[in-house]
């Protein structure tokens, strides 16, 4: 089985008004674009070419749903910093919420599934932004250092080293979070307005923004404890459990394990469990996961986190042909050009932007110029 994929944008407020639409060659409609979902999750399961949904297609299979999420995403402002649970996390709070009976669609409910939501993103656009995990506490010392000396800059530079990195850093997240350091938001904020640091410029790029878009939010003194990371198109960064991470701006190609289970950590009206994100969170401070594909251009690059519920591949085709072995469901994107996917007996055209699914086929052959990405389940390990 080999069908074209398709689905409507989500207008989430943080949304690109146009990245979307001139991937897919289209005019804007001037609403903001920021996710398309190339899946089966039930929050905006994809159409297949016959009219299905594609939840509905592979219940009538009796297939099982699908153990990824592929998404565009395009993004003008800041995500929610958030953190994802492990599985076990996963699986015991969300047994936790369903024995206290808490609705599944309640604002304040936190685990919406029993599955963790681990993601990787590769960047589309020419620069894609991101604050993943936390940065050496030296580095954010310097940052602090040139934000001037008021008292609530002071004091969150006392209390980042007054203890071990990760436990000081998990203290200060509790406190800004819970609301006890307000006057460290407040005067961070301040000083961020006007700073000019050396050595800095874009982290305070991405700041100022952040004060700008969320303003007196204590999120704002949670990113600058993260590491920006900027990718270059083509470039993939990794987000494990426990990682916080909010994305800023670019375009880009998603692909996580299909789960709903997000912990907030700030940048967001949404509801935010500041003691269940702390036992979830890693406050060890390390570098930006930043994920190198492995292979080359004429094999094709792959995306590997790692994990066993999903791997991405990049295949960038210059007119040649080029099979690809798959293990299960596949979903297929096209990103660039005009390419065609051909399974046993089927075959679909595509153009930038758009995607079809494919069940039961051992491989998919493609054939064309341009740049398609294929998410399938992940190799085990």
């Amino acid at each position: 089985m080999l069908e074209t994929l398709a689905n409507a944008p989500r207008d989430y407020s943080w949304g690109s008004p146009t990245a979307i639409p001139e991937l897919q060659g289209r005019t804007p409609t001037g609403a903001p674009e920021a996710e398309v979902w190339f899946g089966d999750h039930p929050g905006s399961p994809a159409i297949l070419g016959d009219g299905r949904t594609l939840a509905d297609a592979r219940t009538h299979a009796g297939e099982p749903p699908l153990p990824f999420l592929l998404k565009i995403l395009a993004a003008s402002s800041s995500l929610s910093i958030q953190a994802h649970p492990d599985l076990a996390q996963a699986k015991a709070g969300y047994a936790a919420e369903e024995a206290a009976g808490v609705p599944r669609d309640a604002a304040e409910r936190v685990y919406r599934d029993d599955n963790h939501k681990p993601e990787i993103i590769v960047a589309l656009s020419e620069r894609f932004r991101a604050l993943v995990g936390l940065r050496p506490v030296a580095d954010t010392d310097r940052l602090l250092a040139g934000l001037g000396e008021a008292s609530g800059v002071m004091r969150l530079r006392h209390e980042l080293t007054a203890a071990a990195p990760a436990d000081a850093l998990r203290a200060v997240i509790e406190a800004v979070l819970s609301g006890r350091a307000d006057d460290v938001v407040t005067d961070v904020s301040a000083a961020i307005r006007d700073a000019d640091v050396p050595g800095f410029e874009e982290e305070i790029d991405v700041l100022r923004a952040i004060v700008r878009d969320f303003p007196g939010d204590a999120g704002i003194v949670v990113a600058l404890l993260m590491n920006l990371v900027v990718l270059r198109a083509g470039e993939a960064v990794f987000a494990p459990a426990g990682v916080l991470h909010a994305y800023q701006d670019g375009l880009g190609v998603e692909l996580m394990a299909a789960s709903d289970n997000v912990l907030r950590g700030g940048l967001t009206p949404k509801h935010i469990d500041v003691p269940e994100l702390m036992r979830i969170v890693d406050t060890e401070p390390a570098d930006a996961p930043v994920l190198a594909p492995r292979g080359d251009e004429e094999a094709g690059e792959v995306f590997d986190a790692g994990v066993p519920d999903f791997l991405l591949t990049r295949h960038r085709m210059t007119g040649t042909s080029r099979t690809v072995a798959l293990e299960g469901p596949a979903i297929v994107l096209a990103t660039a050009g005009a390419v065609s996917v051909a399974g046993d007996e089927q075959r679909v055209d595509l153009v930038s932007g758009a995607a079809a699914y494919a069940q039961g086929e051992d491989s998919l052959t493609v054939e064309g110029v341009g740049v398609v990405y294929i998410a399938q389940p992940g190799r085990r390990h």
